[in-house]
C-alpha cells in the first residue's frame, strides 16, 4: 500500500503554484475539466485510444472554447498505472480525480499499491461500492444507522418482493436486475435469464437479493470538506435506464405485448436533475453527515469530497422516509446535480461537482494543506 508520507512527498515536491487536474477520460471528465477550467486549473485526461475524439477533438481548449488541454492517449485505460502515465502525470503536477472509470478499467491492488500519483479522496475505500466483499457499503449503511433495504441472506428467504442484483454475463462490472416474490419465482426467472445467457450460475451465486422499495427514486449527491468540516448537498438527481425507460412509456395494455419478446433491462444511459420537498432537507443532510462520520470512525481518513447516497423516498402511513440502496465513494456519474438549486442556496449560484473539487483543491493549496484532501 502506497503510504500517506509517499503522498505528501510527492505534492512536496510538485509546483503548487501550477497543479493540475487529471482524470480518465469517461465517467465524468467533462464535468471534472469544465469545473477546473472554472478555477483557473489546466486539465489533463488520460484517454483509451478509439475513444479520444470527445476529449482530444469536440471538447478540447482552443480560441476560448472546450475545457480539456490536454490528452495522454494510452492503448488501454489500465495503462493509465504503467509508470511511463505516471511521470507525465506527476511532471504536470497532477492531482487526479478518480471515477467509475478508473476503478472499473484498472486493478484495485494496482491502484493502492503502485499508482504514485496523488489522488482527490480516499484511495482504499472505493472497492467497498462491491457487495462481494467484507465491510463493504452494507456495513457502513448498518453502522451509520442509515434506512437501507432488508437483506435476504438466501433466496430461499425471499417472503416479498425482492430485486436481484446481478453481475452481467458479458459486462461483469454492470449489473443485471430481475424481481421476484418467492423462491419458486426467483428459481423460475435465474434460470430463464442464464439460458439467454444475461448471466451466469457463477455470478447468481454472488448475487445481492434486496427487498424491493417502492418510492420516488432520488440520489442524494454529497460533497464533504475537510477543510471546514461540513457536508454539503450537491444536487440531487435520478437515473435514466434502457431498455426500462422506453418500456415504461408505452401504454399498460401495450406493455404486456411487448413483454412477450422483449425483456425489460436496467442499463444506465444517463441522469435526470430532480428536486425534494424543502421538508427533506434535514433528513437528506442527517443521512449524509451520519454516512461521513462512520467513515471517519471505521476507515480513516474517512470520506473526502463527492460521494452518493442512493435511494428512494417512501411513503408509508402518511410519514415520508428515505431510503439507500446503493453508494457511491467518489464523484457520481451525473453533471446534471448542478441543475437542482442546492449548492446556489449555498453559493449564491449553481456550482458543479467539478467546480466545487477545483474549489476545494485551490483553497487547500493556499492553506497549505492540500495533503489533507489526497491519498
Amino acid at each position: 500500500m502506497i503510504t500517506q508520507e509517499e503522498i505528501k512527498e510527492i505534492l512536496d515536491s510538485y509546483n503548487q503554484k501550477n497543479i493540475a487536474i487529471g482524470t480518465l477520460g469517461g465517467h465524468s471528465a467533462l464535468d471534472i475539466c469544465r469545473g477546473a477550467k472554472l478555477q483557473g486549473l489546466r486539465t489533463i485526461a488520460v484517454c483509451q485510444k478509439g475513444r479520444e475524439k470527445t476529449y482530444e477533438q469536440h471538447y478540447k481548449t482552443r480560441e476560448g472554447k472546450g475545457c480539456v488541454d490536454y490528452v495522454i492517449p494510452v492503448n488501454k485505460f489500465s495503462d493509465i498505472t504503467k509508470e511511463s502515465v505516471q511521470k507525465e502525470l506527476r511532471d504536470n503536477n497532477v492531482v487526479f480525480i478518480h471515477n467509475r472509470y478508473f476503478w472499473v478499467y484498472c486493478n484495485y491492488k494496482d491502484i493502492e499499491n503502485k499508482f504514485t500519483v496523488p489522488i482527490f479522496g480516499t484511495r482504499d475505500m472505493v472497492k467497498r461500492e462491491e457487495r462481494n466483499i467484507p465491510k463493504n457499503q452494507y456495513y457502513f449503511l448498518q453502522k451509520a444507522g442509515i434506512r437501507m433495504p432488508k437483506i435476504f441472506s438466501s433466496p430461499r428467504q425471499i417472503n416479498k418482493l425482492a430485486i436481484i442484483k446481478v453481475s452481467e454475463a458479458v459486462r461483469g462490472y454492470e449489473r443485471a436486475f430481475f424481481l421476484a416474490g418467492s423462491y419458486e419465482e426467483y428459481k423460475r426467472k435465474s434460470e430463464e435469464m442464464i439460458k439467454r445467457r444475461v448471466i451466469t450460475k457463477q455470478a447468481l451465486q454472488k448475487a445481492v437479493i434486496e427487498e424491493y422499495i417502492v418510492g420516488a427514486p432520488v440520489n442524494f449527491n454529497f460533497f464533504y470538506s475537510p477543510l471546514t468540516d461540513e457536508v454539503e448537498l450537491m444536487g440531487t438527481d435520478m437515473r435514466r435506464q434502457t431498455n426500462l425507460d422506453g418500456l415504461l412509456r408505452i401504454p399498460a395494455d401495450e406493455q404486456q405485448e411487448v413483454l412477450r419478446h422483449v425483456k425489460p433491462k436496467f442499463v444506465e444511459t444517463g441522469h435526470v436533475a430532480v428536486t425534494i420537498k424543502e421538508s427533506l432537507l434535514e433528513k437528506a443532510f442527517a443521512i449524509g453527515e451520519r454516512f461521513v462520520r462512520i467513515t471517519q470512525k471505521l476507515h480513516k481518513p474517512g470520506i473526502i469530497g463527492p460521494f452518493a447516497l442512493q435511494g428512494a423516498v417512501t411513503a408509508e402511513e402518511g410519514k415520508e422516509d428515505i431510503v439507500i440502496f446503493d453508494v457511491s465513494f467518489r464523484i457520481p456519474g451525473s453533471p446534471g446535480t448542478m441543475f437542482t438549486p442546492y449548492s446556489a442556496y449555498l453559493y449564491g449560484k449553481p456550482i458543479s461537482y467539478g467546480e466545487r473539487i477545483a474549489m476545494e483543491i485551490k483553497n487547500a493549496v493556499e492553506q497549505r494543506k492540500l495533503h489533507l484532501l489526497c491519498t
